[in-house]
């Protein structure tokens, strides 16, 4: 599981449906599984996502390595327009804020 940080300001949105909201746009449907909103999509097995507050994001995937690179490609582009759009940072920014909190572990 992986947590990301949400983009000051940017937890309005995701409030109430806005979550889910942004998951059916990106991924065309989502289902609710206890605290978890989960989809099906192209590569993506399963996405389970959380949201836990203001600030944080919890994003679980199992994927299906076996696909083919078009249908790989599209999911990748889904998954991160969701990133994007639901964290407010885009996938360079979420890297380098991975790579920090790596090297902040690692000291």
């Amino acid at each position: 599981m992986q947590q990301y940080e949400i983009r000051r300001g940017r937890s309005a949105v995701l409030e109430g449906e806005g979550l889910a909201k942004i998951l059916r746009e990106c991924f065309g449907s989502c289902t609710a599984e206890g605290d978890s909103l989960v989809v099906e999509f192209g590569a993506l097995r399963r996405l389970a996502v959380r949201y836990r507050g203001k600030n944080l994001l919890e994003v679980e995937t199992l994927m299906n390595p076996g696909v083919p690179d078009s249908v790989a490609q599209e999911t990748i582009s889904a998954y991160n327009t969701f990133m994007e759009r639901a964290t407010g940072y885009t996938a360079k920014q979420r890297s380098q804020q991975a790579q920090k909190r790596a090297k902040e572990g690692a000291l």
